[in-house]
């Protein structure tokens, strides 16, 4: 017996970004809201990729650039700069990403299993790739990029 939990006509949405020239996806359940990047207070003895903490309505939140986590060229911050509010685990976490696209919906037909070569600093954070018309976008697991050996305790971060 055979069961499945997503049908063809079951539409999953993801918010897509851009890092450097690449589209990403992430499922749009987890986004709590977009910001402008601004200023954070930095932490000491933290890894690069954790830019610092912002205080947003009464939670001190942890920003992290992807960017510097997938050990992409050197981030521009600039007016298009987003911080992407998401909720993991239950805690909030502020993703740094160059610019926000918009809302896609795929059915999961559209989304096609990561190649087994795929290989870099990032690939296992890759839950597949989603495709439409000529468009690729390589969907993420959000979780993953802030957990890992150097990962930050972000609950001692957010207390």
């Amino acid at each position: 017996m055979q069961t499945t939990t997503q049908t063809a006509d079951t539409i999953l949405e993801f918010l897509s970004f851009r890092l450097g020239a690449e589209e990403y996806g992430v499922d749009i359940q987890q986004v709590q809201e977009l910001r402008p990047y601004t200023a954070v207070t930095s932490i000491a003895n933290c890894p690069d990729h954790v830019k610092g903490v912002i205080h947003l309505r009464g939670v001190i939140v942890p920003i992290i650039d992807l960017r510097i986590k997938f050990k992409l060229p050197d981030p521009v911050y600039d007016q298009f700069t987003v911080v992407v509010i998401l909720v993991v685990n239950g805690a909030q976490i502020g993703v740094v990403v160059d610019s926000v696209s918009e809302v896609l919906a795929l059915t999961p037909d559209q989304i096609k299993p990561v190649p087994a070569i795929s290989a870099g600093s990032y690939a296992e954070f890759v839950t597949g790739i989603g495709t439409l018309d000529q468009r690729m976008l390589i969907l993420v697991d959000i979780a993953q990029p802030v957990a890992g050996a150097d990962a930050v305790d972000l609950d001692s971060l957010a207390a």
